[in-house]
């Protein structure tokens, strides 16, 4: 199956099994990753499952939607690698992706 790597502010990662299709949020919130927050539940409304795409998995990820792109544009800190990890939907091509977790998630 395959694995995602959620890391925290303090460096603190976390390595979780993703089943094909789940998205990274629910992924982060059944295994009780520190940082995910969802508030929303997945439908990309919130902007609480931030999350930083380390960038050599920036172009294995699909481009974010507009909606996605307007609620990104609406944090603190937004970064050019900010992906809200809801929209982020595995596949065997992310196996290994490592995600980076903002410390104002905290």
């Amino acid at each position: 199956m395959p694995k995602v790597i959620y890391i925290d502010h303090t460096d603190i990662s976390s390595e979780v099994e993703v089943e094909n299709g789940a998205n990274l949020m629910q992924a982060a919130l059944d295994n009780m990753v520190s940082g995910i927050l969802g508030d929303c539940g997945g439908d990309c409304a919130c902007a609480t499952c931030h999350v930083f795409v380390d960038p050599e998995w920036q172009d294995k990820v699909a481009a974010p939607s507009e909606l996605e792109e307007d609620l990104l544009d609406g944090l603190i800190e937004p970064q050019p690698n900010s992906r809200l990890s809801c929209q982020i939907i595995m596949e065997d091509k992310l196996d290994g992706i490592v995600l980076r977790l903002p410390e104002s998630q905290y």
